[in-house]
C-alpha cells in the first residue's frame, strides 16, 4: 500500500499546526506589548518628596533613553542617562521655601543633602517601576481579553506584559551613567543659567560624585524658584576663562544679537571668530564690522574663504578686535595663534589651481613647523615637550586645522555650517563651529532654516587647557527655540603629539604647489591667475 500521501498529508498538518501556534504566539506578544505600552503611558506616574521639592515622576516610551527634568515655568533640562526606548520625565511640581532655606542656610543640611536626595530619588523610581508593572500587566489583560475573549490568553498576555516591563527596567539599570548629570542640555529660561549643575573646575574634577552633583541641581533649582524672575547668573570659579566661539556670520544682524547675549549671559572674557564674517567681501559690507567695537571683550578674528583683505583691514580698525593672519597673541593669558585663509571664494568664474584639500592641508603643516618648539623630540619613541606653542589655533577651514595635529592642544574652525568635534589620535582636539549667522542667506535655501550656533569654552587658568564646553543652538529665521548642552573634557592634561615624527621641510616644494615656507609666511598661493583686492581667487565649497 502507498503511504506517501499519508506522511503528505502529516507533514501538512504539522505546517499548519506551526504556523498557527506561531501566529498566536505573535499575537500574543504584540497585544502584550501595546497593553504594557499603554499601562505605562497611563499609569507609571507617581508623585514623590525629594529634598525640598515634590517631584512628579512618569515614564513614557521613547526611541532613545534619557531623563528629563522639567523645571516650570523656566525650562527643561535633558541628561542621557540610560538607553532603552523609555522616558523618565520628573517635574518639579512644589518647592517647600522653608525646607529650601534651611538647606541655602544651614551647613549641617548641606552635608546630609546628598544621602537625602538620593535615597528620595531611589524610594520615588521603586514606586515608578511597581507602578508600571502593575498597570502594564492590568492593561495587558484587558487587551488580551479583549482581543482574544478568552481568559487564558489575557493571562499569558498579561504575564508577557510583565516581561516586557522587567526587560526595560533591566536595559535602563544595566545602562545607567551617572555621568550624564554634568552633561545637561538646557532649553528655555534655563540657557540663561548654565552653572545650574555646578562650574567647569568642578564637573571635570568631581564628575563622578555623583550624589553630590544630584545634590548641587536640587539646590540649584530651590535658589531659582526662592529667586523667582531674577534668574542667578552664572559666577565660575575666579581661574576659569571663558571663550565664546563663533563663526560664519555672513552679515547675519541677528548674529550680534545672538554674540552680546551670549557675553552677558556666560560672562566670557574674550570672543574667537573663525572667518566668514562676510559674504562678498566688499567695502558695503564693512558697515556690518561696526559692532565688534560695542562688545567690550577682545574680538580674535581670522579670514574666512568669503573675507577678503578688504574686509581684514576694516576689522581691524575696529576697537576690540584683534586680527591673527600668520602670527600669534596673547589675550587673557590665553596663547592664540592665527590663520587666515587663503582663498577667497565668491568670485565663483575663477577655477582652483592643483589639489585644494592638500594645499590647505600643506599650509596647516607649514604653520605647525613654526609652532613645533625647538626642543621638540624627533623619535616617536621619546616623550613630548612640556611646553607647547600655543594654547589655541584658530582657522577657517577645518581641513587647515588637521595639518595641526599633535601641535596644539586645541585648533577651533568654522566653513562647514555644521557643528562637530573631533579628538585627534595625537591628542589634538578639533572643534568645527556652525554658523553664527545661520549661513546667511544660505540658511534659507533647505526646508528648515539653518540654525544659528555658538559655544562657550571653559579653560583652566593655569593648565591653559579645555576642560569643558556648552554648544548653544538658535532657531533659524521664523523659529523660537534655543538649547544648550554641557559636554566634559575627559582628559584636559593629555599629552600632545604628532601622529608622525616627520613634518614638512620648510624647503621643500612640490611641482605646482607653494612651498610650506611660503605657505607659512602667510604669502598669497597660487589658486588663479587673477588678483582682487590683494587677495588670489578661487572656487572652493559652498560654505
Amino acid at each position: 500500500m502507498d503511504s506517501s500521501w499519508l506522511r503528505a498529508a502529516a507533514r501538512k498538518t504539522v505546517g499548519s499546526r506551526f504556523a498557527r501556534v506561531s501566529a498566536r504566539v505573535f499575537a500574543i506578544v504584540l497585544a502584550a506589548v501595546i497593553g504594557g505600552w499603554l499601562g505605562m503611558a497611563f499609569g507609571a506616574k507617581v508623585d514623590t518628596p525629594v529634598g525640598p521639592a515634590d517631584v512628579g515622576m512618569s515614564l513614557t516610551p521613547s526611541w532613545s533613553g534619557e531623563t528629563v527634568i522639567d523645571v516650570r515655568p523656566l525650562g527643561t533640562l535633558s541628561f542621557d542617562t540610560h538607553n532603552g526606548p523609555v522616558r523618565l520625565d520628573l517635574t518639579i511640581e512644589a518647592v517647600h521655601p522653608d525646607v529650601a532655606e534651611e538647606i541655602l542656610k544651614n551647613p549641617r543640611w548641606a552635608d546630609r543633602l546628598p544621602t537625602t536626595i538620593e535615597a528620595d530619588v531611589i524610594a520615588g523610581l521603586r514606586g515608578l517601576a511597581l507602578r508600571a508593572a502593575l498597570f502594564a500587566v492590568a492593561a495587558g489583560f484587558v487587551t488580551g481579553l479583549l482581543a482574544f475573549h478568552r481568559l487564558s490568553r489575557a493571562a499569558w498576555t498579561a504575564a508577557c506584559s510583565l516581561v516586557m516591563v522587567v526587560v526595560l527596567g533591566g536595559v535602563s539599570a544595566l545602562t545607567f551613567n551617572p555621568r550624564s548629570i554634568s552633561e545637561p542640555r538646557y532649553t528655555g529660561l534655563l540657557t540663561g543659567v548654565p552653572s545650574l549643575v555646578g562650574d567647569a573646575e568642578s564637573i571635570v574634577t568631581k564628575f563622578s560624585e555623583y550624589r553630590g552633583q544630584l545634590a548641587k541641581l536640587v539646590t540649584n533649582v530651590s535658589q531659582l524658584y526662592e529667586a523667582g524672575s531674577n534668574l542667578p547668573i552664572f559666577d565660575p570659579d575666579p581661574g576659569t576663562i571663558r571663550v565664546l566661539h563663533v563663526s560664519d556670520l555672513h552679515i547675519n544682524p541677528l548674529a550680534w544679537n545672538v554674540i552680546k547675549s551670549l557675553k552677558e549671559q556666560f560672562k566670557v572674557d574674550l570672543i574667537i571668530d573663525t572667518g566668514d564674517i562676510s559674504d562678498h567681501g566688499t567695502k558695503a559690507e564693512n558697515e556690518f564690522l561696526k559692532e565688534i567695537g560695542s562688545l567690550g571683550v577682545p574680538y580674535v578674528y581670522v579670514r574666512g574663504n568669503h573675507d577678503s583683505m578688504t574686509t581684514q583691514r576694516a576689522v581691524e580698525k575696529q576697537k576690540n578686535a584683534i586680527v591673527l593672519d600668520g602670527k600669534a597673541a596673547t589675550v587673557k593669558g590665553l596663547n592664540i595663534y592665527g590663520i587666515g585663509d587663503p582663498r577667497f571664494t565668491p568670485d565663483k568664474s575663477v577655477k582652483t589651481a592643483g589639489d585644494e584639500s592638500k594645499t590647505l592641508l600643506d599650509l596647516g603643516r607649514a604653520n605647525a613647523v613654526k609652532l613645533a618648539p625647538r626642543e621638540w623630540p624627533r623619535s616617536a619613541s621619546t616623550s613630548a615637550p612640556d611646553k607647547i606653542a600655543a594654547d589655541i589655533v584658530a582657522v577657517h577651514d577645518p581641513t587647515v586645522g588637521r595639518g595641526l595635529s599633535g601641535y596644539v592642544p586645541l585648533v577651533l574652525s568654522g566653513h562647514a555650517h555644521a557643528r562637530s568635534t573631533e579628538l585627534m589620535p595625537s591628542g589634538t582636539r578639533l572643534m568645527i563651529q556652525g554658523s553664527t549667522g545661520g549661513a546667511g542667506l544660505r540658511g534659507l535655501e533647505h526646508d528648515e532654516p539653518t540654525p544659528l550656533t555658538a559655544s562657550v569654552l571653559y579653560f583652566g587658568k593655569k593648565s591653559h587647557r579645555l576642560e569643558a564646553w556648552d554648544d548653544i543652538t538658535v532657531g533659524g529665521l521664523g523659529e523660537q527655540w534655543i538649547q544648550c548642552e554641557r559636554h566634559i573634557e575627559p582628559d584636559p592634561g593629555r599629552t600632545i603629539f604628532p601622529e608622525s615624527p616627520q613634518v614638512p621641510s620648510p624647503t621643500a616644494t612640490r611641482s605646482g604647489s607653494p612651498s610650506p615656507a611660503a605657505l607659512a609666511s602667510g604669502a598669497n598661493v597660487p589658486y588663479a591667475s587673477g588678483v582682487s583686492d590683494g587677495r588670489r581667487h578661487g572656487t572652493g565649497r559652498k560654505p
